[in-house]
């Protein structure tokens, strides 16, 4: 296992997690529930998520790279249930936060390829795969720079297109409520918080993500491209 490969996953690893849970943690703030900012969560400062969630955001990620070529894992914001069954919209837009921060990473990441490509530092690869979305046109820093970009971009998109799979306990599940009337929003989340339905969303989700993420990343990746036609 390349250790340098492995730094630059660990470390993109983390700031979107943070980014992601801070999202949560910032939107519930302004809707009204101050929980995660009391918790210290309203931050970019990873070491406050690490500390909330340590086998999650890091021990689980580096025992599954190191196994499986993947980073695996989760972090969490705390959050009030009471106030989210009260305000079940706001609840639904705190949910959409945490996604859409990942997405914003991606585009971060787009146009620093873009840019990248402007000053003739990077160029379009003739094939392209999770870890090489860019290409440096030399060896050295340029290639570092392009790999942690690559990763930067697909991994972000994974979590993005990951959480917003309606199926409980993803964040997916929580933004159909901004769907529903008030009366089947309230059924809805009676039915989404059974622990069971809990755990066989986990499962479904995990078993379906390949077939959602993949069509989504070559998208992706075209859209960054125009004309490529990647496949």
């Amino acid at each position: 296992m390349d250790l340098g490969l492995g730094l630059i996953w660990f470390g993109v690893w983390i700031v979107a997690l943070t980014c992601h849970e801070a999202g949560h943690a910032f939107a519930a703030l302004k809707l009204g529930d101050p929980t995660a900012y009391h918790h210290g969560q309203v931050t970019l400062d990873p070491l406050a998520h690490i500390k909330r969630e340590p086998f999650g955001t890091v021990i689980l990620p580096i025992i599954s790279y190191a196994f499986f070529g993947w980073m695996l894992g989760w972090a969490s914001a705390p959050y009030d249930p009471y106030w989210a069954q009260q305000n079940r919209r706001k609840a639904a837009w705190m949910a959409l936060a945490g996604p859409m921060a990942n997405l914003i990473l991606v585009i971060a990441a787009a146009l620093a390829i873009r840019a990248g490509m402007l000053l003739g530092v990077f160029s379009q690869p003739e094939s392209v795969k999770f870890v090489q979305v860019a290409a440096a046109n030399s060896p050295g820093p340029a290639n570092a720079v392009a790999t942690l970009l690559s990763i930067w971009f697909s991994l972000n998109l994974i979590l993005f297109v990951f959480n917003l799979m309606p199926l409980p306990p993803l964040d997916g599940s929580q933004v159909l409520v901004l769907f529903l009337s008030e009366s089947a929003a309230e059924r809805y989340n009676q039915l989404i918080h059974q622990p069971g339905l809990r755990i066989f969303g986990l499962v479904v989700a995990w078993n379906l993500v390949g077939f959602v993420l993949d069509p989504v990343w070559l998208a992706a990746v075209n859209l960054l491209y125009p004309g490529a036609g990647y496949h």
